[in-house]
């Protein structure tokens, strides 16, 4: 076999290539559920630590200001020491800080515990999504990639969940709630231990022998080195961060960065104050402000099903205009409604969390595939930061937009914010479905594909 065969790239899917992707996906787990958490956690925080109204803000948002430390730092570190290492110790550190903010006495202690979780969750997007985009084969790399973004759904929908069956626990039941993600962390930690270094990776650093070594483990002995396509060979061989504003790389990074904050500003403030909105919507009592805090959140699961199935028969580029589209105008319309009641409010945040799961996991597919070995985590990292900055200024803001617009005016704004991503990808997404990592890393024209890449096999 030679190296135009592309091993990876035209590899059948395989037991591992599951495996790996169950273990990546525990991260986004973590994260949907600790980002979810904290919500149910404030209905008895606040009265237990006399939180302010700016207090609750700031708690919601120091987790998303963590993330953005977190995923500017640790994916430029990714690509600097490798995949492995870091994919296990940001575990260690989601339970450590989980742990302790569990037993946090003062608001600053619970502020500074969600900021250092926050960073560890920033971490795993780059360390667990840049590895396994690097061993996917490219026929399925969009599905497995966005699956694993999905489990973010998942985790959010366990958090209310939890939270619903422990609600009468008492006035401490804040503590529990927010130490529970280190039973996930510990669970996933245990499940990563042997994952071997990405062989795209290791050749980037010129660690042929290893490299090789990892080849033959996954694919067989058959296989090396001449079997493998490098996605190296392109102007960032030095992977230096500004890498990722060089060349035709500008402007991947900024769609991704523009389209990422677009997804997650309304995404994260509905998650963080789903019981606070639908109470501005008239509805009351555990049943309803849990109940549908959990139907939002399932939706969010349920539309990634559709997501999963479309994203490589449409391309990206079609799924992500598509679902912008169809969320402004849902939240759009109520705002047009005279005196608009529960019923089309709930419909509406329905429709939103439904169209945005069929879509929010292309924050990790599209730049995954759109750099080199050598900047791909941090890639991943800045884009994962700079959509935090957008989702903590809203988690901050969404209490205020309640009380001063209401449901309405708070789902309005959500719709001029992804009428900006709409924008953002009709003008500078291109379609990377069906193309091998090598092919992705050279000018590509910022348009749909109009073909599909023949079907390779290891035989």
């Amino acid at each position: 076999m030679s190296a135009t065969s592309n091993l990876i790239d035209d590899a059948p899917l395989t037991k591992f290539h599951k495996k790996l992707t169950f273990f990546a996906s525990g991260g986004p787990f973590i994260d949907g559920y600790a980002l979810s958490i904290i919500g149910i956690a404030l209905i008895t925080m606040t009265p237990g630590l006399h939180l302010s109204t700016v207090e609750i803000g700031l708690i919601g948002a120091a987790s998303l200001v963590g993330i953005f430390f977190g995923g500017a730092i640790f994916g430029w570190l990714t690509d600097k020491i490798g995949r492995h290492h870091m994919y296990i110790a940001d575990l260690i550190a989601l339970a450590v800080f989980s742990l302790l903010s569990g037993i946090a006495t003062e608001v600053w202690q619970v502020l500074l515990c969600r900021f250092l979780l926050g960073m560890a969750i920033g971490a795993d997007y780059p360390i667990a999504t840049s590895l396994l985009a690097e061993f996917l084969p490219k026929k399925h790399r969009g599905r497995l990639l966005g699956a694993t973004f999905v489990v973010w759904a998942i985790g959010a929908a366990a958090a209310f969940g939890v939270g619903y069956l422990l609600r009468d626990m008492g006035p401490g039941t804040w503590r529990v709630l927010l130490a529970s993600p280190a039973i996930f962390a510990i669970i996933t930690l245990l499940f990563r231990l042997g994952t071997p270094e990405s062989p795209r990776w290791l050749l980037s650093r010129g660690r042929r022998d290893e490299a090789d070594a990892v080849i033959k483990k996954v694919y067989g002995q058959q296989y090396g080195l001449a079997d493998v396509a490098s996605d190296s060979d392109g102007p960032t061989k030095q992977g230096k961060f500004m890498d990722i504003f060089r060349g035709q790389f500008w402007k991947r990074t900024l769609f991704v960065s523009i389209f990422w904050t677009a997804q997650v500003i309304p995404l994260f403030a509905v998650y963080t104050f789903a019981p606070d909105l639908l109470g501005s919507m008239g509805m009351t009592g555990d049943a309803n402000l849990y109940g549908g805090s959990f139907l939002i959140s399932m939706l969010f699961v349920v539309g990634g099903i559709p997501g999963l199935w479309l994203v490589e028969r449409i391309g990206r580029r079609r799924l992500l205009l598509w679902s912008f589209g169809i969320i402004v105008v849902a939240l759009a319309i109520p705002a047009f409604i005279p005196n608009v009641q529960a019923a089309p409010l709930f419909i509406a945040l329905a429709i939103f969390a439904f169209a945005s799961g069929a879509s929010s996991f292309l924050e990790v597919v599209y730049p995954n595939e759109l750099f080199p070995t050598e900047i791909r985590a941090t890639a991943v990292g800045f884009g994962t930061a700079i959509s935090r900055v957008g989702s903590a200024a809203s988690t901050y803001l969404m209490p205020v937009a309640i009380l001063s617009f209401g449901a309405a005016g708070s789902l309005l704004i959500g719709a001029v914010i992804s009428l900006i991503g709409l924008l953002a990808t009709f003008l500078l997404a291109p379609e990377t479905a069906n193309k091998s990592l090598s092919e992705l890393t050279t000018e590509m024209p910022v348009q749909p594909a109009t073909s599909k890449a023949t079907e390779g096999s290891l035989s």
